[in-house]
């Protein structure tokens, strides 16, 4: 392919016209901070909200995720059951392909925890027999937060022979990770109707500008200027309001996470947890950012497509 010097220097003028003009709608904004900060400010806050249900959801689901393997299932065998044949069970259930792990606990095992649990020690004494089953702790390898494969196991593994109850409360599983689904459509609504408000910010902000600078527009289309030539100023100003508003957004969210950092910490040592309060991170902080530079993009073109035509040389 042949080198061509002209296309080289269109190339160059094209990209310098557009960082003269970037630079420029920067320095217009420079030139009025108040006016620039307030409505950043209000742009940042409508994305830091989203943002911080969504911060909020993600620890919960770090919290959750953690209780995987606390889920249990315990059967309980009838008092006939030998321990020979229950350690024979426990080998058949080992081979299940949703089974992890089983735990034997004998008549013995039980009647010295129920003691130790119960407090009834002294009473237990005058018992002629153990009255207790042998009792099969099962650890499924289904996760939390499959609550409805881990009942249908309790019913398979509730119809052995051997079993005479087989137990597990999974109700506390199925309310948190129905509140957890809840709580995501919700920040997916919530994000939907900031979107739009951020755009109503931005679409009228540039409007007001495109008013106040109606006699340049006039003059320019009156030399030829195309109505991509008077857009373009615009739309890097919606541009970079977004940019100011997102990293604002970003800084709102850093800070209110280090203020809550304390308390969080001080509340999971209460529990003995080591859990750690997580923020964004440095893809989500580019994506947010990315977000608001293109719903700054999105309201200016809107802004200027309607209200440009609008505005024509007497």
């Amino acid at each position: 392919m042949r080198y061509s010097p002209q296309k080289s220097s269109l190339l160059r003028s094209y990209f310098g016209h557009h960082l003269r003009v970037s630079l420029g709608s920067l320095g217009r904004l420079y030139k009025q901070p108040i006016a620039t900060m307030m409505t950043a400010a209000v742009i940042a806050i409508a994305l830091a909200l989203p943002v911080g249900l969504y911060i909020g959801l993600a620890n919960i689901g770090q919290v959750s995720s953690g209780w995987d393997g606390s889920t249990q299932i315990s059967l309980f065998l009838h008092t006939r059951v030998k321990k020979g044949d229950a350690q024979k069970l426990v080998k058949r259930l080992e081979k299940h392909r949703d089974i992890k792990k089983v735990e034997l606990i004998d008549k013995e095992q039980g009647l010295q925890q129920f003691k130790e649990i119960s407090g009834f020690g002294d009473a237990l004494k005058y018992l002629d027999n153990n009255p207790l089953p042998i009792v099969l702790v099962v650890h499924p390898r289904i996760l939390a937060s499959q609550p409805d494969r881990t009942t249908k196991l309790v019913k398979d593994l509730g119809k052995n022979k051997m079993v005479e109850l087989a137990q597990l409360d999974v109700q506390w599983v199925k309310r948190l990770y129905t509140f957890i689904e809840i709580a995501n459509r919700s920040i997916w609504v919530i994000s939907s109707m900031l979107a739009i408000a951020v755009l109503l910010i931005i679409g009228n902000t540039i409007r007001l500008d495109i008013q106040s600078r109606r006699e340049e527009i006039e003059v320019s289309k009156l030399i030829g200027a195309s109505d991509a030539f008077i857009r373009r100023p615009f739309l890097y100003t919606g541009f970079w309001y977004g940019a100011i508003g997102g990293i604002l957004a970003w800084i709102i969210t850093l800070l209110s996470l280090m203020m809550m950092e304390n308390p969080i910490h001080k509340l999971a040592l209460l529990y003995h947890s080591d859990f750690q309060l997580s923020g964004l991170g440095a893809g989500n902080t580019l994506l947010l950012i990315t977000i608001s530079c293109t719903l700054g993009l999105i309201g200016s073109w809107i802004a200027v497509s309607r209200h440009l035509k609008e505005i024509e040389p007497s």
